[in-house]
């Protein structure tokens, strides 16, 4: 199959009928075989029975209903680990992404991209609490990842779907794919993509996700650089405080011979310790997290590398 659909859905009752009518007529007479998997993620109204009406009617629609609402993440990862195609595009069920922009994401995979992420340049939403904290995040993800993009917020996306393969979705961390798949060597590129303001229904964002994203953005941080190497991270941390108190435990001492002030009444004694106490505790954090990365690599067989290509090889 050439192309999976995957789209979160979450109380879109009025929406999924034109949602799936702008899916067909945006790739109908293309020639593409597609399926579109639609993840009911806990609804309460009447959208699961909108759902399987539509999947009788049309072979191409699957559907996937969780038993309660575990957030868009977890409804993404159910449709990316059912998706047959060649290429996976998830996208939004509140019609705010435009299903005509497929086709355009899909010649620039052929163009030899893995990742192909929207942009939504004409973003049709509230400035100060969707745009602006759209804007720092996209800005503070970028410098922390070293993937440049305008919007990883835009779920509008198109995966080659080995670039999945690999990656295990928790959390909100599904805007940070094309970070993680550039983290094993996939092309990633971006273009601008249509956004049309919501028609029906309330949107579930909220200016409080934003704290959310930046939790696991340190995650994604720790795990592009560190997930590895840890010792590399705390043992670092763990040198530098013990230097800063075997620095304040001189000058303590200092102190006490040249200017005869008592150690016991100088709270750099009590800095000291901190340091020197706290750096010992940075080195065992980070040699127990070189226990756990091995275990994690080796008792799931995870490789520490990734091959793009083989030749004359056996693949036996």
């Amino acid at each position: 199959m050439e192309l999976s659909i995957v789209v979160p859905i979450y109380n879109e009752e009025e929406t999924i009928p034109h949602l799936h009518a702008r899916v067909s007529d945006a790739l109908a007479g293309s020639g593409i075989d597609y399926e579109l998997l639609l993840v009911d993620d806990g609804s309460s109204d009447g959208s699961f029975a909108l759902l399987r009406e539509i999947a009788q009617q049309d072979r191409r629609v699957k559907v996937i209903r969780f038993r309660r609402n575990f957030g868009q993440t977890a409804a993404m990862a159910a449709g990316f680990d059912a998706a047959r195609g060649r290429v996976i595009v998830p996208m939004d069920g509140d019609l705010q992404n435009d299903p005509a922009d497929i086709p355009t994401l899909l010649a620039t995979i052929d163009e030899g991209y893995d990742v192909v992420s929207g942009w939504r340049k004409d973003r049709q939403d509230t400035f100060v609490n969707r745009r602006l904290p759209s804007i720092i995040a996209n800005a503070l993800i970028s410098r922390m990842t070293g993937v440049h993009l305008h919007d990883y917020g835009c779920t509008l996306k198109a995966y080659r779907r080995e670039v999945l393969d690999g990656v295990n979705l928790y959390g909100e961390m599904h805007r940070f794919v094309p970070a993680l798949a550039s983290q094993v060597g996939a092309r990633v590129t971006e273009i601008p993509v249509r956004h049309h303001a919501r028609l029906y229904g309330t949107s579930k964002y909220g200016i409080s996700r934003t704290m959310r994203v930046v939790l696991d953005l340190m995650t994604v941080k720790f795990l592009l650089t560190y997930s590895t190497k840890p010792i590399q991270l705390f043992g670092k941390w763990g040198i530098y405080t013990i230097l800063a108190g075997f620095l304040t435990g001189g000058l303590t001492l200092y102190m006490k011979l040249f200017e005869g002030m008592s150690m016991n009444r100088n709270p750099l004694l009590i800095l000291t310790a901190f340091l020197l106490f706290g750096g010992v505790q940075f080195i065992a954090l980070g040699l127990l997290g070189e226990v756990n990365a091995r275990t994690y690599h080796e008792s799931q067989g995870k490789p520490i590398y990734v091959v793009r290509e083989r030749i004359n090889l056996d693949e036996g």
